[in-house]
């Protein structure tokens, strides 16, 4: 499971804003559903997410009634405000969302929808893994107003899915991505490259499986190690090998070449669409520094520059507002200067990159030697623009550091 909680002030029980926080009726406003539930706990992964037999008490099967609660506490929160905006994004994610009834989703969505309104042509999301997908699913999930399902694929090479504990096989995905398409979503799958044992040729075969699906939408993320999982301490015992980074940039160099040439452009480091029309608008939005609340156990929120986020364990977060209180677990409202980083950390990862007058001096100035060095588009620079050029998205990293000096 997820690490420990941000250190940050204590969160009032009733959940209320506190004085002098002004939210701009302009910014868009979206809200994360989180489902912590999965089958099994995949080797790498570090997400606030719990199988059955670490729920200690809490019960699937209640997951909808609770989380409801802390929607209808959510909109008497913004509407003390006067805050109350209609939701333009809506994401399920997890865990595994689809472990849950399709109805159960659909209520959640309808509370949603009762709170706060749904926006014209509002983005409706569900993650799921591609063994949890079948057609009278997905007919649900769009009858309730889903209109994009994201499908974990993760790899279309047996041995990489097994190193990864992914119990899904690969036609799984096929049957999973024609089934949501029959029932009229949007759909996008998600890759990792870099896990134990994959080659760059096990890569492109999962590349040109992906492609063969013609999905809407193709995320691609480098596998990261996280402290605390299964899979950190087998590299840690040498039971099998870290990532290597050289072949990590050129697996992606090799998804960013194949993705392109099959018509979909890059918006964000490790996203690709087909036309902007399908990129989505539930990510841009945090890279954006939009507004949304978390619903859920571990899950964080932003509305007018402050954050705060929930108790993570499901049992505590249904406890809390079986008690009438918010799950907030303490907030924090960041500094100009940690206001100032996190934009340069997110904005230089999109397509339109970050505005060159957005930074500090010393920044302005190192702009042009991260052009020289092939790291920035000369050409968007001279348009007042940072936006990277491949080699950039590469070492991404070093730009940001360049940029806030």
């Amino acid at each position: 499971m997820a690490g420990p909680l941000p250190l940050g002030d204590p969160a009032p029980a009733d959940g209320r804003l506190p004085d002098g926080i002004l939210i701009d009726p302009d910014v868009d406003f979206g809200v994360y559903l989180h489902v912590p539930f999965c089958r099994v706990r995949c080797g790498y992964c570090d997400f606030n997410t719990y199988t059955s037999s670490e729920l200690r008490g809490a019960r699937q099967d209640e997951y909808a009634d609770t989380l409801l609660r802390e929607i209808a506490l959510g909109r008497e929160v913004l509407a003390d405000a006067g805050a109350l905006r209609p939701a333009r994004t809506v994401f399920f994610g997890g865990g595994t969302p689809t472990l849950l009834p399709a109805g159960d989703l659909g209520r959640m969505l309808d509370g949603v929808r009762d709170a706060f309104g749904l926006a014209d042509g509002a983005e409706v999301t569900v993650e799921a893994n591609p063994d949890t997908v079948t057609p009278a699913v997905v007919r649900e999930l769009a009858a309730s107003g889903v209109n994009r399902m994201s499908i974990g694929m993760q790899s279309s090479v047996p041995h990489v899915l097994a190193a990864l504990d992914r119990t899904h096989t690969p036609s799984n995905v096929r049957t999973a991505v024609d089934d949501a398409r029959d029932a009229g979503l949007d759909v996008s799958v998600d890759l990792i490259y870099g896990a134990p044992g994959e080659t760059l040729a096990d890569w492109e075969a999962s590349l040109d499986a992906a492609l063969a699906l013609e999905s809407d939408h193709i995320s691609a993320y480098a596998l990261i190690i996280e402290d605390g999982t299964k899979l950190a301490r087998q590299i840690k015992r040498g039971e099998v090998p870290a990532p290597d980074d050289d072949l990590q940039a050129d697996m992606y160099e090799l998804a960013d070449a194949k993705l392109g040439a099959a018509g979909f452009e890059w918006y964000e480091v490790s996203n690709w669409a087909r036309g902007e029309r399908h990129r989505s608008r539930h990510n841009l939005a945090y890279w954006r520094s939009s507004d949304w609340w978390g619903f859920g156990p571990g899950a964080h929120s932003h509305v007018g520059g402050l954050r705060w986020w929930n108790v993570k364990h499901p049992a505590a977060y249904a406890q809390r507002l079986a008690l009438g209180e918010s799950p907030a677990a303490g907030r924090e409202t960041p500094d100009a200067d940690a206001r100032a980083l996190e934009r340069v950390l997110l904005e230089s990862r999109i397509r339109e990159g970050l505005a060159v007058e957005s930074l500090g001096a010393d920044a302005r100035r190192n702009v042009a030697g991260l052009v020289a060095d092939g790291l920035v588009d000369g050409a968007a620079a001279i348009r007042g623009r940072v936006v990277l050029t491949l080699r950039g998205r590469l070492l991404a990293d070093a730009v940001v550091r360049a940029l806030t000096e």
